[in-house]
């Protein structure tokens, strides 16, 4: 059975510049949506963060305001997280994760894996195993922070010169956070060699370059999971 990694941020905040911690977490529909994609392509889901913690969803994520105005359709993610919280409390330690016994590894955003996924060491050598077994790594929205730790024996990073996408510079400062934040997603993807590719603010862009499958926002988050099941048809 085909076997997908979600590797989730364990983070509860984001610290910015000045050092306040903003209350964040995952982005629920950039888990929910995925999962349902997985659930439905009968694929099997591990849930991984760093350190094993329950993971938890950005508040934000559930309101009106960040569902095109649909406070029902914050509603259906609260209830399907609710659904799955066997799943969820049965996440497992990401560093003990072997890159060898899934297909995918699928990395949800929200604001939280800027905070820990991007600088942990141990998951940027799991990344590089899953590219070494040619395996998809895939990521969406502020996601892609978390490729951000895969480096090569020289220190480069291991995605330099790929095309990919993320969270951009514009829409980080639609939501107010641009000039708060220590460091922009989009700033340190191109710094560290990746082509970005931004589509429409809000809108929904999926890239894929090689084994690397990346989505802008959230609304990326149902053509990503698909073009990964579409690929591993």
């Amino acid at each position: 059975m085909t076997s997908i990694l979600f590797a989730l941020t364990g983070s509860d905040h984001w610290t910015f510049a000045d050092g306040t911690k903003h209350p964040c977490g995952y982005w629920p529909e950039e888990l929910v949506t995925p999962h349902r994609v997985f659930t439905a392509a009968g694929y099997d889901i591990t849930l991984a963060t760093p350190g094993g913690v329950r993971p938890v969803p950005d508040e934000a994520g559930f309101t009106p305001e960040m569902n095109g105005g649909d406070a029902a359709a914050g509603q259906d993610l609260r209830t399907y997280i609710g659904s799955i919280s066997n799943e969820i409390d049965k996440v497992v330690r990401l560093e003990d994760v072997n890159p060898a016994d899934h297909d995918v590894v699928f990395i949800p955003g929200g604001h939280g894996p800027m905070e820990d996924l991007a600088v942990s060491e141990s998951f940027g050598k799991q990344l590089g195993e899953f590219v070494k077994q040619g395996k998809i790594v895939s990521a969406v929205c502020h996601g892609p922070a978390g490729l951000l730790a895969a480096r090569k024996a020289d220190g480069s990073w291991l995605f330099d010169g790929h095309q990919l996408t993320g969270f951009s510079n514009v829409e980080e400062d639609q939501v107010g956070f641009a000039s708060r934040a220590a460091w922009l997603l989009e700033d340190r993807l191109k710094q560290d060699g990746g082509v970005f590719e931004a589509g429409d603010a809000w809108g929904p862009r999926v890239v894929i370059d090689r084994q690397l499958y990346t989505g802008q926002n959230p609304a990326s988050s149902g053509a990503l999971a698909k073009a990964i099941v579409d690929a591993l048809s």
